[in-house]
């Protein structure tokens, strides 16, 4: 292990791919862990806060998803100027992502006022409503932390370091985990918090992630070839070019989350029991859902570094060895699912209240039976609609992605409820639909090839290509970051 992680590989094999790929894995695991304590422990503290904090969370994602979605598309800038030896463009493109997400998190608070309105018309139990407006003002409240955060992190991955990120995640969630315990049930001098604990300690661990980058990035040697601090300026041209590729992106990013939001919604309007067992349902889909992130994040950083290297061939073999491992991942978690979920039930179960828990323990067992008939699905669409994200494709995502959802899930469940009655399980059966379709669909484009001919950085300039080499001498024995001629 400690071979396949010191020294780089040979691109377009296994083992370049997962040097990136197993520490985003393993950082993307974190993260959908600290989603899953926050989850696990509302769920010890009161069922009303469970119901209460995926709809609650799911609404601060929809508002903040272009955003991060925008941000995140820093990623394939690095890539494609680390591919293309453009060193001083990498840290352009990372401060552009900076002052976005600046920008777009004092957008999102003003969204602060309206949560009682919001939480009001949706219906929800009034017990419910509150914790809703609670969980969703925080959350606010921490928008630049957690736009900042993804922001960094592109320094990292986009060159393929994914190490750092890991290692920087998992700090967070350590922290995340702690303070998650504490505020939601009190002790050491603090009151029990509830859903409002979870809020904050979430907060908190995304603005010490920051933190930990931004001393990285300023102190540290790797970054030293790539004047972060002298190549702040804000660039309209760069930043333009940003917004043209990373908001298709982040509108992708927006109405897939908004798609589920807006079914969450509907699902509310059931009762809070098909709520609360939709809600455990996806957390557990989380767990298995957010690792093959960083096989996406993986595969999109090793497209973009080809695009940028001018080796599109290469990205094709990477992306079919990613959906190797993917699908092998999902198709053991889909067999767990069916076969032992009460083992996977069983820490949620632990300090539940043992009556609620027996309520809607049948119906969770059956969606998670939903949720394995579409894992190998899920998986594939990761992993090609990166694959053409990665060279610039974000229309075609943004527009499949926008029509799959509504025609396919939304508006299917919407009709069934409001002129048919149906239930809960009819509902899932859509949802499993659109994620079926969605990955053929992602498939089909990339087996096109229309991306292989795609890119988001411009030709080097004649200042950038005549720049003076003994401003790289500290790297020259580094491949890949000295500007080409």
């Amino acid at each position: 292990m400690k071979g396949l992680f010191s020294s780089p590989s040979k691109p377009g094999t296994s083992a370049e791919l997962l040097q990136i790929a197993v520490p985003l894995v393993i950082s993307s695991g974190t993260l959908s862990l600290m989603q899953v304590l926050d989850r696990m422990f509302l769920f010890w503290y009161s069922t009303d806060a469970m119901a209460a904090a995926l709809p609650s969370g799911l609404l601060h994602w929809t508002l903040m998803s272009i955003a991060i979605g925008t941000a995140t598309y820093v990623n394939t800038f690095v890539a494609q100027y680390e591919g293309a030896g453009r060193p001083q463009r990498v840290a352009g493109a990372l401060w552009q992502g900076i002052y976005f997400s600046i920008f777009a998190a004092a957008i999102v608070l003003c969204f602060l006022p309206c949560a009682e309105g919001i939480f009001r018309f949706v219906g929800h139990d009034e017990a419910v409503q509150q914790m809703e407006c609670t969980y969703f003002r925080i959350l606010c409240i921490g928008t630049a932390p957690f736009l900042l955060s993804a922001t960094l992190s592109c320094f990292y991955s986009g060159r393929g370091k994914s190490m750092t990120i890991m290692w920087v995640n998992l700090g967070s969630t350590a922290v995340n985990a702690v303070l998650n315990y504490w505020f939601v049930f009190g002790g050491w001098g603090l009151p029990a918090m509830g859903i409002a604990g979870a809020g904050w300690a979430t907060v908190l661990a995304s603005a010490l992630g920051v933190v930990a980058f931004v001393l990285l990035l300023v102190f540290s040697k790797e970054s030293r070839p790539y004047q972060l601090l002298r190549n702040y300026k804000f660039d309209a041209e760069l930043f333009t070019r940003l917004l043209r590729y990373g908001i298709p992106s982040g509108l992708h990013f927006f109405v897939d989350v908004a798609c589920f939001s807006v079914f969450f919604l509907l699902i509310g309007k059931m009762g809070k029991e098909q709520l609360t067992a939709t809600n455990l349902a996806f957390s557990i889909n989380m767990v298995l859902f957010m690792p093959m992130l960083g096989f996406g994040t993986a595969v999109m950083t090793l497209v973009g570094k080809r695009i940028g290297e001018g080796r599109p061939e290469t990205a094709i073999r990477t992306t079919w060895i990613a959906f190797g491992y993917t699908s092998i991942y999902m198709l053991i978690w889909a067999a767990a699912l069916v076969l032992v979920p009460d083992w996977i039930l069983e820490p949620y179960a632990k300090y539940s209240n043992v009556e609620d828990f027996s309520e809607i323990r049948p119906i969770v067992i059956v969606l998670l039976r939903f949720v394995a008939a579409y894992a190998f699905f899920d998986g594939m669409n990761i992993i090609f609609a990166s694959a053409i994200r990665g060279a610039g494709d974000t229309r075609f995502c943004l527009l499949f992605t926008f029509f799959s959802s509504f025609l396919v899930m939304v508006v299917p469940t919407y009709i069934s409820m409001r002129y048919f009655d149906a239930g809960l399980y009819l509902a899932w059966t859509w949802v499993m639909a659109y994620i079926i379709i969605l990955s053929f669909g992602f498939l089909v484009r990339f087996l096109a090839g229309h991306w292989k001919s795609m890119s988001v950085i411009k030709e080097a300039s004649p200042a950038e290509v005549s720049e003076p080499a003994a401003q790289w001498d500290v790297v020259e024995a580094e491949p890949g970051l000295l500007p080409n001629n």
